[in-house]
């Protein structure tokens, strides 16, 4: 009988927080409007995203200094975010400039709120809920593939009631494809190698359909590429799976040929303290046929089969965090060496519990 306070490799990661010394997607820049403030929110930290008449978007903590009522009810004047409250102004550093009902004189001392470096690409807006200081070392994740005009993209956004340590584990181990079977028909992945660094690690998959023809679901995805690209001996489909703390990349190329013809960057945000429910982002590219137009008419069908996959990999690892909740611990009896070595890499580069969420309060001004 496993103990009941640590899980059989010696730490539980389902309490591990996410580091948040990176930038993370917290919102679309289609749901914030111009003049509009949005609340979202990191590891159970509010924040207040707003964009200003003229574009610019900037974050400040989701809390008046005054009475602590959240700033995204409040109003967005040119660059000055007002209190719903009591009109207290802040500006877009988060810096408090003005209370209307004192004069200059008699106002006194009073902090402003925490502002987030927030800067805005890939149709998100990502913000860095770390130090500050740290924001400019640390760059933006990299997407190859956008705004190629051999791809086309689709972006999801989806919140899932699970670890954000579960979604990891559900992509980098790709023997779970039996869970997509009705979708994916008789699809065998065999592992070829991996590799591991300091802060990544990077699986690459063969895959074989061992039906006599290709179920149609498992062949949307690879329509542009099969038609691309040089040829190449390779007679099996090719998947490399990498974890690049904190995020995730996943590459399909078709068998004979070295044409991308999937490509998805992911990122898990936690929005609770407890971190026991995350914001899935992801980012689908998809090379296009040589057909012109048929990329088009296929859309619908294969972002359809696209959420029908993730459904079903969110349905599971839901399933799995009503297990831990029920054992109160992690008591997975994981045997694969790609899943233990990411598990390592997770708690290395993670932090100690609610360290992630962990305030920094803002200077106190006049």
């Amino acid at each position: 009988m496993w103990s009941k306070d640590i899980a059989a490799d010696g730490f539980d990661l389902r309490r591990t927080g996410i580091n948040p010394d990176f930038w993370y997607p917290l919102a679309r820049s289609r749901n914030l409007k111009a003049g509009k403030i949005l609340g979202v929110s990191f590891a159970g930290e509010p924040i207040a995203l707003a964009r200003t008449r003229a574009g610019t978007v900037f974050a400040l903590e989701d809390r008046c200094a005054h009475r602590q009522v959240p700033l995204h009810m409040g109003v967005l004047s040119g660059e000055t975010l007002r209190c719903a409250y009591h009109g207290w102004c802040y500006d877009l550093s988060g810096k408090l400039n003005r209370v209307p009902y004192l004069s200059e004189d008699s106002r006194p001392r009073c902090r402003g709120v925490r502002s987030y470096p927030c800067r805005e690409a890939y149709g998100h807006i990502f913000v860095f809920p770390g130090e500050p200081a740290k924001a400019n070392q640390v760059p933006l994740p990299s997407i190859a593939e956008w705004r190629s005009e051999q791809y086309l993209t689709m972006r999801f956004m989806r919140t899932v009631n699970c670890h954000y340590t579960f979604m990891h584990e559900n992509l980098m181990d790709m023997n779970h494809q039996f869970l997509h079977r009705r979708l994916m028909g008789n699809v065998q992945p065999t592992m070829l190698d991996w590799r591991k660094g300091e802060t990544w690690i990077e699986a690459r998959y063969k895959f074989r359909n061992n039906d006599a023809k290709p179920h149609r679901g498992s062949s949307f995805m690879m329509t542009g590429a099969g038609q691309s690209g040089a040829p190449v001996e390779r007679d099996f489909e090719l998947m490399v799976v990498r974890t690049e703390y904190p995020y995730q990349t996943l590459k399909v190329w078709p068998a004979h040929s070295n044409a991308t013809a999937v490509s998805l960057w992911a990122a898990y945000v936690p929005l609770d303290r407890e971190q026991r429910v995350n914001r899935s982002f992801g980012i689908l590219t998809v090379r296009k046929p040589r057909v012109p137009g048929l990329a088009y008419l296929m859309w619908p069908a294969m972002r359809y089969f696209a959420e029908l996959v993730f459904r079903q990999d969110k349905m599971i690892v839901e399933v799995e965090q009503k297990a831990y909740d029920a054992q109160g611990a992690d008591l997975n009896q994981e045997v694969f060496p790609v899943t233990l070595s990411l598990r390592q890499l997770l708690m290395k580069c993670g932090v100690a519990p609610h360290a992630a969420a962990k305030p920094v309060p803002a200077p106190t001004v006049v």
